[in-house]
């Protein structure tokens, strides 16, 4: 469904991302873990097209130069050069890191604010299935995203990433800063988004065991480059992987 190949990203004289490849079935949760600075963002920019958009405003404003090389192909089709607003178009939606929902907006209206790519159908139908696989938002819908704890913004952030109609969700680090608690909460509605909208998720993680029990397969980065890749019963039978990203 979505496969990067030979992916090299650079920030002037930096290699962010040395030749990683990977790839995301249909109906598949693939995790993507590494350390800080393993290259995980880096790499959901430029599967989301964002890393084009953030290459032009540093040329503009004549910053640091980006150089980004290799083969995104989503559905058998080259998507490389295209920008990020085809891509949300085509279906891949990127729900970043840190939330960032609009804190002087209310819940609603940033859930509205996501559907911009549905119709009025759509829009409504995604916004009752939003509230019934986060049913903690449906009392908070006039509440200021700024007053909401962070396991209720992660909640809204990835509720208005469902608005736009994915096909394939890219979520950077949903889990941070969470509490154990929260993070079992999220991973289980990721499943159940998974399995009840049909949508391919790929998630980036630091740690690895929130994550483990949703995945069909995952990849290890380090120091931008893929160094290991698996299914979660081979990773987690991989003792030094189990010591590094499981805490076991």
């Amino acid at each position: 469904m979505l496969e990067a190949t030979g992916l090299m990203v650079f920030y002037e004289n930096m290699l962010a991302l040395n030749n990683v490849s990977i790839r995301c079935g249909e109906n598949q949760i693939v995790g993507v873990f590494g350390a800080n600075s393993a290259g995980k963002s880096t790499l959901m920019y430029a599967l989301s097209g964002i890393m084009l958009d953030i290459r032009k405003k540093e040329e503009m404003a004549g910053g640091e130069r980006i150089t980004l090389t290799g083969s995104i192909r989503y559905r058998d089709q080259e998507i490389m050069a295209s920008k990020s607003s085809r891509r949300a178009r085509l279906g891949i939606v990127l729900c970043p890191e840190r939330r960032r929902i609009f804190k002087e907006c209310s819940v609603l209206e940033n859930l509205k604010i996501g559907g911009y790519l549905a119709t009025a159908a759509q829009a409504q139908e995604t916004l009752e299935y939003v509230f019934k696989v986060f049913p903690a938002l449906t009392k908070l819908k006039s509440r200021l995203g700024g007053f909401l704890s962070g396991g209720e913004q992660q909640m809204l952030a990835i509720g208005r990433a469902l608005m736009a109609q994915p096909k394939i969700l890219l979520l950077d680090e949903p889990l941070l800063g969470l509490s154990p608690l929260m993070q079992a909460m999220l991973m289980h509605a990721t499943r159940e988004i998974r399995d009840e909208r049909k949508i391919s998720i790929i998630i980036t993680e630091q740690y690895a065991r929130p994550v483990i029990p949703i995945i069909n397969y995952a990849f290890i980065l380090e120091n931008g480059s893929a160094v290991l890749e698996g299914t979660r019963e081979e990773l987690m039978n991989n003792p030094d992987v189990r010591s590094a990203y499981f805490g076991i």
